[in-house]
């Protein structure tokens, strides 16, 4: 895997990144560690005062040069939470696919590792997918991170991933405490476990997330799902009626390239549900129980 550093310097009050190719490998810095970190959904609450037209990292370590460089407005997701940043504590790491011609690309990060000498952030590229509905309009790719205030290098590896995910999730939308809804998204390569999920908005790209680094749970997940749902593809559907007396249920999402398929599963089993589908349910609260 040709190695992509990113070369330090000094723009705009950052430290920002131009990409390079480049397969020199430093000194001996020990093993590499997986180091888990936290997706934040920066674009709910700031607008960037430039758009980057080019590949680019840049790390930000303070709230003005967070400000000297991006705009604070109101939230533009209904239910994005917080948007403090401990910069005493944490740095924000923002990454840039530069300028694409049109919708349907996104730029992610897969894995972080460190050793005693650097922090390798593995990123992955997705373009539009087959059958999904473009828009000739340029975009501008991004994504953000936080990872503890560290002095360590920064070097980013382009990956390829199975980009299919599924997303389970366990809601009592009456409840109130920290224990009502558990959400977290299970690929090939990670753990994303889903903070402050509102009471019956699963729009998970406006909400933080804690990545654990974590391979071959989705196949072994996808391998449970029952034919019937596997047969839904791109519907939503609903056995029983979740919540309807505050018993609350279990959400199950599969993303397959661009179709997506939603459902929605009663805590009691009720008469919609088959053996198939109620040893489903019991397999997901299982698993999420593990994840806690």
């Amino acid at each position: 895997m040709k190695r992509i550093l990113l070369y330090l310097f000094i723009a705009l009050g950052l430290n920002a990144c131009s990409l390079s190719n480049n397969d020199d490998v430093p000194a001996d810095c020990g093993n590499y560690e997986n180091v888990s970190f936290t997706g934040v959904p920066l674009l709910c609450h700031y607008a960037p005062k430039t758009l980057q037209t080019n590949p680019l990292a840049v790390v930000i370590d303070s709230q003005e040069k967070l400000d000297a460089n991006f705009t604070k407005h109101e939230n533009s997701c209904p239910d994005a939470g917080d948007s403090t940043i401990d910069f005493s504590k944490e740095l924000l790491v923002s990454i840039y696919a530069g300028q694409k011609p049109t919708n349907g690309y996104e730029i992610k990060v897969a894995s972080l590792t460190e050793n005693k000498c650097e922090i390798v952030v593995n990123y992955y590229e997705k373009s539009p997918q087959t059958g999904e509905e473009i828009t000739r309009t340029p975009t501008y790719p991004s994504t953000f991170l936080l990872v503890p205030k560290t002095a360590k290098l920064f070097v980013f590896t382009k990956v390829t991933e199975n980009q299919d995910n599924i997303v389970i999730g366990t809601f009592a939308n009456k409840c109130i405490g920290e224990d009502c809804r558990n959400f977290y998204q299970i690929n090939d390569f990670s753990i994303l476990k889903f903070q402050d999920v509102a009471a019956g908005n699963y729009n998970f790209d406006q909400y933080k997330y804690t990545s654990t680094t974590k391979k071959g749970d989705y196949t072994a997940l996808l391998k449970t799902v029952p034919t019937e749902i596997l047969k839904l593809t791109e519907e939503t559907k609903t056995y029983g009626s979740p919540d309807a007396s505050d018993q609350g249920g279990v959400y199950f999402q599969l993303r397959q390239g661009n179709k997506v398929t939603k459902v929605f599963i009663d805590n009691h089993d009720t008469k919609d549900q088959s053996a198939e589908i109620k040893a489903f349910k019991k397999e997901i609260q299982e698993k999420i129980k593990s994840l806690k």
